[in-house]
């Protein structure tokens, strides 16, 4: 982990790389899981973001990269409610990118026009021509409802071994046995009914910011919604954004616009009826997917993510993510 001295020398190169003003501070900025975001305050010239992101040699996902090369994709095709990738640094693992501006919405707060503003960012990100072998595929990428199913497989696997100095141990492990993997055997048992071996070609894949939600938005004072963290962002199947979309705990989408972000999505990516299907049928599956993600303190692998970002308060976390899953269990059947 870079320490405060090493953070500035990284913020002086990346500011030079990118025609900036000098860097006079920095401060943490409260919310990134994975990685350190900090408010980085010029000379002159209005702030800056500079991130830090966590590497690992036991997690082969490059966050620096999918970030980067998502914010140049949009960027460059004119996509402007997105912060504006400056300069990065790869031995450092650290970029540098513009402030955009506003406060993280409530779950109360989202209303139609909000929907409709996060359902035309998609619509922006992927407008003609769209081009989404430019880049890799997104993290954990399904192009196939095989994809799909073995994706929560894996994320349920994981679970089956869990940190032993975890706080609240024993509590995650009798929800994992009697709740989260009976759950996810009858799930899978109706996707996998379904028979569907196809493999989702080019032109109805999309550009996917992955991890999309308000929980990476910010709104303005007159309403303007902007989007951030790319980590996780690539060519996916668009309906795995969907569920992700309304799966998401941090602030939850109401399930009453879920017909409509499905709509929009259809119409401005010219997507078929199969699409549809896949939202409905994988739903319940992402709600599974999204509480053992909930539960990813309880390894040690994610927990030592977790404290890169924010040290400490890992009793605290636990417990609060265990009320979580079993909140998100309790969705499954939902529509």
């Amino acid at each position: 982990m870079l320490g405060s001295d090493d953070l500035l020398d990284a913020a002086a190169r990346l500011c030079s790389a990118a025609g900036r003003a000098a860097p006079a501070s920095l401060a943490q900025l409260a919310g990134g899981k994975n990685n350190r975001v900090f408010a980085l305050a010029l000379s002159e010239g209005p702030s800056l973001i500079l991130k830090s992101y966590h590497a690992d040699a036991r997690d082969p996902r490059d966050r620096l990269f999918a970030e980067w090369s998502f914010l140049t994709y949009v960027w460059e095709r004119g996509v402007r409610v997105v912060p504006e990738p400056l300069a990065q640094e790869r031995a450092s693992h650290t970029a540098l990118y513009t402030l955009m501006p506003g406060r993280k919405l409530a779950a109360s707060e989202i209303d139609a026009g909000h929907i409709a503003q996060a359902a035309g960012f998609v619509a922006q990100a992927n407008a003609a021509p769209r081009e989404p072998q430019a880049l890799q595929p997104g993290s954990e990428a399904c192009f196939s409802l095989a994809d799909h199913v073995a994706t929560v497989d894996r994320r349920v696997a994981r679970l089956s071994t869990l940190d032993p100095d975890a706080p609240h141990r024993e509590r995650a492990e009798t929800l994992v046995r009697t709740g989260l993997v009976p759950a996810w055997a009858k799930v899978r048992e109706t996707i996998t009914a379904a028979s569907d071996t196809t493999t989702l070609p080019l032109d109805a894949q999309c550009i996917s910011p992955s991890d999309f939600g308000f929980h990476n938005a910010m709104v303005d004072d007159d309403g303007r919604v902007s989007f951030i963290d790319f980590e996780y962002a690539g060519r996916d199947d668009p309906a795995k954004l969907v569920c992700d979309f309304f799966c998401c705990p941090e602030i939850p989408v109401p399930l009453v616009h879920r017909a409509t972000f499905v709509d929009s999505l259809a119409s401005d990516l010219g997507l078929d009826s199969a699409f549809r299907t896949r939202c409905d049928l994988l739903l319940d599956a992402y709600r599974i997917k999204w509480a053992c993600i909930i539960l990813n303190d309880f390894l040690p692998m994610d927990a030592a993510r977790r404290d890169f970002a924010h040290p400490g308060a890992r009793d605290a976390r636990c417990a609060a993510q265990l009320d979580k899953a079993v909140a998100k269990l309790a969705e499954i059947g939902l529509r």
